[in-house]
């Protein structure tokens, strides 16, 4: 599938008509994939079948002052990516996206192989993806793009590992700046190579991939949740590689339920509600409809955003240019539109007071008056659907705008794995 915002209309267009005259590695651009409905699941090509998103990585553009691997981009390179998928299925497919890329992007090639060590694969696990049934593509600037469904039998909580081989350049890259994971760089096309040795570089960012979303012929449950937010989402302050994200130990907590259920982890580092960020990407209302309510069978969103609108306000420099001073009220009005948006949608939406950040004066007012707003109008029609009390979760009782200390990471606003932990305990699962 093709998905594009409006806005990038004209420019897609014009890549469209630049990659028809342009010779990929071997043969020539792919025609687009047929349309699909992926908050359905329902697949236009193959009939009806239903996708559920297994793992996601909300797409940000560069940060320009951040030099890496985004920057550069990749030519004769191979990518490694290793991720954990909330759900399994007998069929599997990618997303990849060049949404914020300026020029169409070669993909030579691309496989997908259960993860072993590090860079390493399961040897014979490796498969090769198609798109359009070839196994290389073109994706227009400002487009995504579904590879083909695979037969591969996948678990709850199974490590993936997705391989993207680039012979010609890239440009600068759409990513994900702040995986909690490490990423893999090897110069040549290592697409089925199972070993680690040629894999030596290492990134703390995702590339290109966006999605990873399985099917089960069975299955027809609309059943998806994404938590949308921003660093404390992301996990920033957890293990790198050790999947302790809060949404990760929600995935878990209901595995040991006996009750999985697709688990989609849509935060971004330093996103804000209101304003677009430099190093946040857009703002929580500009991305909600590509972030969530599209994601492949989605039912719930759990909203927890608002904590760098609030200590952001009125920065001049770094993360915090651009935000502009804001009331309790302000930042109020934003989550109502997300409600908005999401009951429009069919979705149930949980919304989720703002944690603990050793915030003080008139940020610690705000903060306080937004979480008085989520407990109260909860059930209502003008809040949430329901709430998942994160700041009582976490709060030193002694001091209620601190984290406890045994739930803080050291920089006093993220928390630890124990914290996160707690995060998912705190998640009211009959309301999901």
């Amino acid at each position: 599938m093709i998905d594009m915002g409006p806005k990038k209309a004209l420019a897609v267009l014009l890549a469209g008509l630049l990659a028809a005259s342009a010779v990929a590695t071997g043969a020539a651009p792919p025609a687009a994939a047929a349309p699909q409905s992926p908050s359905s699941g329902v697949d236009d090509r193959a009939g009806e079948v239903f996708w559920r998103g297994a793992w996601t990585a909300a797409q940000q553009p560069l940060n320009p002052n951040v030099p890496g691997w985004a920057q550069r981009g990749f030519t004769g390179q191979s990518v490694r990516q290793v991720v954990r998928i909330s759900v399994g299925g007998s069929h599997v497919r990618i997303r990849l996206s060049n949404l914020y890329g300026t020029a169409p992007l070669p993909l030579t090639g691309a496989t997908i192989a259960r993860a072993g060590a590090g860079a390493a694969l399961h040897r014979g696990s490796q498969r090769h993806l198609t798109f359009s049934d070839r196994q290389w593509a073109q994706i227009p600037a400002g487009a995504e793009l579904d590879s083909d469904p695979l037969l591969m039998r996948t678990s709850p909580l199974e490590k993936l590992t997705v391989t993207l081989y680039f012979a010609r350049p890239t440009g600068r890259a759409t990513y994900h700046s702040r995986a909690t994971a490490t990423s893999y760089l090897a110069n040549g096309d290592h697409r089925v190579d199972p070993t680690a040795g040629a894999f030596t570089g290492r990134s703390g960012s995702w590339y290109f991939l966006t999605r990873v979303d399985v099917r089960e012929d069975r299955a027809r449950q609309r059943d998806g949740i994404v938590a949308l937010g921003d660093s404390i989402t992301d996990g920033y302050g957890s293990t790198p590689n050790a999947d302790n994200r809060y949404p990760d130990e929600l995935a878990e907590r209901l595995v040991r339920n006996n009750t999985p259920r697709p688990v989609l982890n849509a935060g971004i580092s330093a996103n804000r509600v209101l304003s677009d960020s430099p190093c946040g990407g857009e703002s929580a209302t500009a991305r909600f409809r590509r972030d969530v309510a599209t994601q492949s069978g989605v039912r719930t969103v759990i909203v927890l955003e608002g904590i760098n609108d609030i200590r952001s306000q009125g920065g001049t420099t770094g993360c915090s240019r651009g935000a502009p001073r804001i009331t309790a009220q302000r930042l109020i009005d934003g989550h109502r539109y997300l409600i908005k948006w999401a009951r429009e949608r069919g979705l149930t939406v949980i919304g989720a007071t703002l944690t603990p950040c050793s915030c003080v004066g008139t940020n610690e007012a705000i903060r306080n008056e937004v979480n008085r707003w989520i407990r109260s109008t909860a059930g209502t029609a003008n809040g949430y659907d329901a709430i998942a009390d994160f700041d009582t979760a976490l709060a030193n009782p002694t001091n209620r705008h601190a984290l406890r200390p045994a739930y803080d990471s050291g920089d006093h606003l993220h928390p630890n794995n124990a914290g996160y932990r707690r995060m998912a305990e705190a998640i009211p699962l009959a309301k999901l």
